[in-house]
């Protein structure tokens, strides 16, 4: 299990970028008070569909719906081979309660980016 280490990008320059091989489990910690996107590069053979679970995440109020549940986790839906994902972790933030996992992209390089 690694952890997904953010690179922040504020201010001038350039700067090394942290990139994570994903195993079967890894975490990642999610700054609220930071703007972030997850990149996942898939650099596989084969499609993969990456899951993104935060442990505490149960049920959202959505205005003309009700509750929906977000306890599964967010999922990308498949990412094809040789293809990369942009994610603003803003954008999934209610998923993004308590501890949380990524799985299923496994040998997929992920890249936390904070600004």
């Amino acid at each position: 299990m690694a952890n997904i280490v953010s690179t922040s990008v504020q201010g001038s320059g350039a700067r090394v970028v942290n990139r994570t091989t994903l195993s079967a489990s890894d975490t990642l910690v999610y700054n609220a008070s930071a703007s972030s996107v997850l990149i996942l590069d898939n650099v596989t053979g084969g499609a993969l569909t990456v899951n993104i679970d935060g442990a505490d995440g149960t049920t959202v109020p959505v205005q003309g719906i009700g509750s929906v549940s977000v306890a599964a986790g967010y999922s990308t839906g498949s990412i094809a081979a040789s293809a990369c994902v942009a994610i603003p972790l803003d954008s999934i933030d209610q998923y993004l309660k308590g501890v949380i996992t990524v799985t299923g992209g496994t040998g997929i390089k992920a890249t936390l980016i904070e600004y």
